[in-house]
């Protein structure tokens, strides 16, 4: 154990001790949002995303060691275990390395070696290899001729024959090229040359435009090359548009086992060469390419998987827009929008389809019925999905409400998931009445008003803003966001009395089973009046109690303490908190009281008031903090969606002109910005800072709300290049 916290935590930068209070944490059950909150003091404040890393890095460094047990267990087995051998997999890092040590060691199947080694021709090889012998390797050999001493029935065998001298020869060089490639520390040594000198070489294999034409000539080396390529050649290789090579330095990599295996000039140097060659080549170089390239994908599907997860997180944290009756609109062409009324508290109000797009163009009829929709359920905001025909919808939308009698904007939504959504189990459950069509508007509606309790229904793999999340290893990237999606929904806390089971499946220590009992709880007994009565939901136990109750917000309820992340287990020390500034729980009800306890909060000492109180420091911080805004919803300092009343075409964009726009996704090599036109522009990572930037993520968020220069215009391929330099 000691072992691998240190590892972890000189990998994280943080102390052993931090590390080892998590691991004990983890391995009770806890989960990594209870973690994180709720126990500050015994990790010494670790982050969500920090604790995430650690539980990662934990489960692979177990298995390694796992791993090297069972692999000593077997080469002692053999009884071919050395102390060289045992030092060797003590000081292995990854699984790859305790892999090339166990490869000589290995049950193997049928191969040109083993085949010469059936023949007896192991000692044969000794000779060649230890180049000591001055009689002719040809004379030795012939003592290996086995054909007169086989009977007529073995000699059927042709594996077990040997003819002539040549013969048992080559079979002993074959025996020496699989040693060579079994070799651990070759193997080490020429993927240490090839991580340094190596390149990636592509080649087209068709002659014709695709998506890879800049990779039809292309060369770059393994250790400059980013993520994002690998993936998009991989994509090019597998699509078959692409012949991906790795170029090594070979006579580097030749030259260097020469001389670890040729002892000067003998008879047997030649064929040394020829054999150290033919081990490269046959059986070291294939391998190697392979473990490289399977590398490289890894560590790339690592970066893809880290944005997809941050990209997610900022539009799960996305700004809600609360208090307005929302018109969502589905954008198509054929089959019609899809338009559905959500009030205030997400209740569906009215539905219908119009036609305002190609082919009916029926602009009249759609704007007569949905400006009467809009006067009818006083509709304060229209939420755009950004799908097919999202801007010819947006352009009817914008002239439709310059009519309205009402003060109506427009917002353009992502729709990524939206038709995932309404057509899943969960849909059916809560519109069984309503088409599938109008449930995607009622989806786009919703998002609008609150993202997060609408897209914990979604597939987090649906929401759409990442790089090549569909080539990505999909166990790891569901892992990752599933995290994301805990760590989101336990920051902002849930409202126990209304969420659905799918926001409350995501809260800490609460499953889907039991998120069901809570809202069959609610439908029975009505609206839970205190976290205590959780304890009566069937199958939610003490231990759960403890990992979720500080996440769920209980307003109007019994405790003005449960509309706050303040924890169960800290009502006492608040309470006493409280008393000592002159106030009561019952005063965080009084607004005029509430603002004099805020300004008290500000002159505690911290130190101090947690020693008299009988609580750690960090924890008295976070009380201090909640009791200053209890209720607030922390999704309120993220940017607020940009409401537009007019629409911008392509052909309205110049060169130098400086809009506003929202970021819609963030990869490694940019940022997609909406602008109100019909493509988002990219920023080029070159585009968003005068001063040198690794990763566009330090830079921008998705749902930041950014300036931004036009700075090219690409009307045939419908591209803008935009600049944040402005």
């Amino acid at each position: 154990m000691n072992k691998i916290a240190k590892t972890i935590a000189e990998e994280l930068n943080v102390k052993e001790t931090q590390v080892e209070s998590a691991i004990k944490l983890i391995d009770e059950g806890n989960t990594i949002p209870f973690i994180a909150r709720y126990r500050k003091e015994v990790t010494g404040g670790l982050s969500d995303e920090t604790l995430r890393n650690l539980g990662e890095r934990l489960n692979y460094l177990r298995n390694l060691e796992q791993r090297k047990e069972e692999v000593v267990k077997s080469i002692d087995e053999q009884g071919k275990l050395t102390d060289e051998i045992l030092q060797s997999v003590a000081i292995a890092k990854t699984l790859a390395e305790v892999e090339d040590i166990y490869r000589p060691y290995k049950q193997k199947k049928k191969t040109r070696a083993t085949v010469a080694k059936a023949k007896g021709l192991e000692p044969l090889a000794n000779i060649i290899i230890e180049q000591k012998e001055t009689k002719p390797i040809e004379e030795i050999a012939k003592e290996y001729i086995n054909i007169d001493k086989l009977n007529e029935e073995e000699k059927k065998n042709k594996d077990k024959v040997v003819s002539t001298a040549e013969e048992a020869i080559n079979g002993a060089l074959d025996i020496i090229a699989e040693n060579i490639s079994d070799n651990p520390k070759y193997r080490k040594e020429i993927k240490r040359q090839c991580y340094r000198e190596a390149s990636i070489q592509t080649k087209n294999t068709k002659d014709e435009k695709s998506n890879y034409e800049m990779y039809y000539d292309y060369q770059e080396l393994i250790k400059h090359i980013p993520s994002h390529r690998i993936l998009a050649i991989n994509r090019g290789e597998k699509e078959e548009y692409l012949k991906v090579k790795i170029e090594k330095p070979e006579e580097k990599i030749l030259l260097y086992m020469e001389k670890d295996i040729i002892k000067g000039e003998t008879q047997f140097t030649q064929m040394l060469k020829e054999t150290i060659l033919d081990s490269f080549k046959r059986l070291i170089e294939p391998s190697i390419d392979r473990e490289i390239r399977a590398d490289l994908t890894e560590k790339a599907e690592e970066k893809a998987i880290k944005v997809f997860g941050q990209n997610s997180k900022q539009l799960l944290l996305g700004a809600p827009i609360k208090g307005k009756t929302v018109m969502g609109f589905d954008p198509a062409y054929r089959t019609g929008c899809k338009i559905a009324v959500i009030d205030e508290t997400g209740k569906l109000l009215d539905y219908t389809t119009v036609y305002p797009t190609e082919p009916q163009n029926d602009v009249e009829n759609a704007k007569k019925e949905l400006l009467k929709l809009i006067d009818k359920d006083k509709i304060d905001m229209i939420a755009i999905g950004n799908g097919t025909a999202s801007r010819e919808s947006e352009m009817f939308v914008s002239d439709m409400i310059k009519e309205a009698k009402r003060d109506v904007h427009y917002v353009i939504v992502s729709e990524a998931g939206a038709s995932v959504y309404s057509a899943s189990k969960l849909a059916t459950e809560e519109y069984p009445d309503i088409n599938v069509s109008i449930r995607g508007a009622i989806s786009i509606a919703r998002r609008l008003q609150d993202p997060l309790a609408e897209l914990v229904k979604i597939d987090p793999k649906a929401i759409g803003v990442g790089q090549y999340q569909h080539d990505v290893n999909q166990k790891k990237l569901a892992e990752s966001l599933t995290g994301v999606v805990e760590d989101s929904v336990n920051k902002v806390g849930v409202d126990v009395n209304t969420a659905t089971p799918s926001l409350l499946s995501y809260v800490s220590g609460i499953n889907s089973t039991i998120a069901k009992n809570i809202v069959k709880y609610r439908d029975e007994n009505g609206k839970l009046k205190n976290r205590k009565e959780l304890l009566k939901v069937p199958k939610l136990g003490k231990v759960a109690y403890e990992q979720c109750a500080g996440f769920l917000r209980i307003f109007d309820g019994d405790n003005p303490l449960e509309i706050t992340a303040v924890h169960p287990e800290s009502y006492e020390a608040t309470e006493k908190l409280l008393k000592s500034l002159g106030f009561n729980k019952e005063d965080l009800r009084d607004k005029q009281k509430l603002e004099e306890l805020k300004q008290k909060l500000k002159t505690i000492n911290i130190e101090k008031t947690a020693q008299e109180i009988g609580i750690g420091e960090m924890t008295l911080t976070d009380i201090i903090s909640e009791l200053s805004k209890p209720g607030r919803d922390p999704r309120e300092d993220m940017p607020k969606p940009i409401l537009r009343s007019d629409v911008l075409k392509l052909e309205d964009l110049k060169e130098g002109m400086i809009l506003t726009g929202t970021v819609r996704n963030v990869i490694d090599f940019g940022a997609f910005v909406d602008i109100g036109v019909k493509h988002d522009g990219l920023v080029h990572i070159s585009e968003m800072s005068d001063k040198y930037i690794k990763n566009p993520s330090d830079i921008v968020s998705v749902g930041d709300i950014v300036k931004v220069k036009v700075i090219k215009i690409d009307k045939e391929r419908q591209k803008v290049g935009l600049s944040m330099k402005c």
